[in-house]
């Protein structure tokens, strides 16, 4: 299946273990140039949006327990760094899907700091193929220059073809009004109608018995109780 965008970062990355320095565990912390590193690394997170992909990528790899150490070990390190806090905490939460843990993370950020406020609003795209299903594009703030991007095409009775996420983009690489992707010329949405029209094909999805991707999951704050509920959205 093509890629939706072209092409997606995750392609162009050496492995997470190559590009990330794991957190250090929080006992037997014996050589400060180890440490220094980590927290030089963790400093470049809130500029690098490189950087900041290829953390979201390697704690989306772990499992449950290596992701909470990752928090805990956070919530030292992340006060030895001078960047916003959210600059360390947003490329986790970006891929987060499990309620507990994406509440910890929130906690973690705490208020928004003024200087890392988003610096560009939400945004929807869409477009229709020949065959008449829809490529959508939701474009969501993180934090500075940075958004996450999800696109899927979609038919709002049947549910999802394909589904991409990116977690971490600079917001001049994001897909833009008037590109084609997968072939469909997408253009500007008002965003509250394309996330009704999407929460009404997970609706569809989950009925035909099929699993929704995860990605879809990580966006559970725009679409509800459909997520995991039988209720359809309301068109108002």
């Amino acid at each position: 299946m093509p890629e939706p965008f072209a092409p997606s970062q995750f392609a162009t990355l050496p492995s997470p273990a190559e590009r990330t320095p794991l957190p250090l565990p929080l006992e037997g912390r014996t050589d400060p140039r180890v440490l220094d590193a980590w927290c030089e690394w963790l400093g470049a997170l809130a500029t690098d949006a490189e950087a900041a992909l290829a953390a979201a990528i390697a704690y989306r790899e772990l499992d449950g327990g290596a992701r909470d150490r990752w928090l805990s070990v956070l919530e030292q390190d992340s006060l030895r760094v001078s960047v916003p806090r959210i600059a360390v905490y947003a490329p986790l939460l970006a891929v987060e899907s499990d309620p507990e843990r994406r509440a910890r993370i929130t906690d973690a950020i705490g208020p928004m700091d003024a200087a890392a406020t988003p610096r560009s609003a939400a945004q929807g795209l869409c477009g229709t193929l020949p065959d008449g299903s829809h490529i959508a594009v939701l474009i969501t703030p993180l934090y500075l220059d940075f958004v996450q991007v999800l696109a899927c095409s979609f038919r709002v009775e049947r549910g999802f073809g394909w589904v991409r996420h990116d977690p971490i983009v600079d917001r001049k690489h994001a897909p833009r009004h008037g590109e084609r992707i997968d072939g469909a010329l997408v253009e500007r949405t008002p965003l509250k109608s394309l996330v009704d029209d999407l929460a009404h094909a997970v609706l569809a999805h989950k009925r035909s018995g099929r699993d929704l991707p995860e990605a879809l999951r990580v966006f559970a704050d725009l679409f509800g109780p459909n997520l995991s509920g039988s209720s359809p959205p309301s068109a108002t």
